[in-house]
């Protein structure tokens, strides 16, 4: 096969339209055929076609298969293959590949560390998948899936198992609990990733809340965008721009991660009338360098998305080899400060088990 041309993503694309990745593999693309045969830009072929597990697969990325499959039994694995495509075999610390691909040291005991430090399993006891800790916001778990099994992510013990906004009686139950606490005025829409589910059981969760007129926001968490774009089609977009009360957020942590198919879902969301805020993670050996924060932030205010925060890893189990220190994350953020300017600059914060609101550093 042809070794084909460079995309502007840094992937290649073969000359009969695959997508090679930087570790050399082929994924065959058939378009237009809604799926049959292989389509690269159906979100369901990408799901039923992620990597999972100690696949064979990662090897030629530097993967310990065994002690994959060592972390896969406590932190699931999975990959889309549109994010698999953007990793690096030739850089095995790569930033991206730090993000999408296990590392036994997820496995190291840190002391003061909990698969659950913000206790979100008790908190599902105002109902059915219904959590909250700030008085005026309820998070309601949509899904317990993603595209991708983030390395960092803050729940990622956590969602095998959990409570899920499934059945319209629970759907009914937890509007029910909104509606009797009129302080609430956001809602947002979680897991796992919300959308994984379809179209009509999205909008129907959306519209639940939105018809609500104590509520004045509706956010989706996502990374979508990041890891599956191809979601986020303009129908989906339009359905929900429609709601007029509608934001969502989404986490870049890499300007690698801004291809021209993110950037393009992103402004799919935005032209429709959807604001999209990004929440990045400062992650060592990602994105704890004020050059590469810039470039991140630089990079979505060009393509029209809000840099909002810039956490610090929460006190999670499962993910020592990201913390960056407090005293360099704040280095970072007044080093950044005199980069950009007011629209670019995201709050640096910090999650803390009990506190009343984001710390900032």
């Amino acid at each position: 096969m042809s070794e084909g041309r460079r995309s502007e993503d840094g992937g290649r694309r073969s000359e009969g339209g695959g997508r090679r990745s930087e570790g050399g593999q082929i994924m065959k693309i058939k378009k237009g055929n809604g799926g049959v045969g292989g389509d690269w830009g159906d979100w369901r072929w990408q799901m039923r076609h992620a990597v999972e597990g100690a696949s064979s697969e990662l090897a030629a990325f530097g993967v310990d298969l065994e002690a994959a499959a060592r972390v896969h039994v406590r932190y699931p694995v999975r990959i889309s293959p549109y994010a698999f495509s953007l990793l690096s075999r030739e850089s095995p610390g790569d930033p991206l590949n730090r993000q999408a691909l296990p590392d036994i040291d997820e496995l190291a005991d840190e002391e003061e560390m909990a698969a659950d430090p913000f206790a979100e399993k008790g908190r599902a006891a105002c109902c059915h998948g219904l959590k909250q800790r700030f008085p005026d916001r309820v998070l309601v778990m949509a899904n317990d899936q993603c595209a991708m099994a983030c390395r960092h992510c803050t729940r990622k013990g956590l969602l095998k198992g959990t409570e899920v906004v499934r059945t319209p009686a629970q759907l009914a139950a937890a509007v029910a609990w909104v509606r009797a606490h009129p302080a609430v005025r956001e809602v947002l829409i979680s897991g796992g990733d919300p959308l994984l589910l379809s179209d009509a059981r999205l909008l129907a969760l959306v519209r639940a809340f939105a018809r609500l007129s104590q509520v004045d926001a509706v956010r989706i968490g996502t990374r979508a965008p990041v890891t599956l774009p191809m979601r986020v089609t303009a129908a989906l977009a339009r359905r929900l721009g429609a709601f007029k009360k509608v934001w969502v957020n989404t986490q870049f942590n890499h300007a690698r991660e801004l291809t021209p198919e993110a950037a393009a879902a992103c402004a799919r969301l935005v032209e429709a009338g959807v604001p999209v805020s990004n929440q990045s993670v400062l992650l060592r050996g990602v994105n704890d360098s004020t050059d590469a924060l810039f470039d991140l932030c630089a990079a979505l205010q060009r393509a029209r998305v809000r840099p909002y925060y810039v956490f610090l890893c929460d006190p999670v189990a499962g993910i020592p080899h990201f913390r960056v220190p407090i005293r360099r994350a704040r280095r970072i953020a007044r080093e950044l400060a005199l980069r950009l300017g007011g629209l670019a600059l995201p709050r640096f914060v910090r999650d803390v088990p009990g506190a009343p609101c984001k710390l900032p550093l």
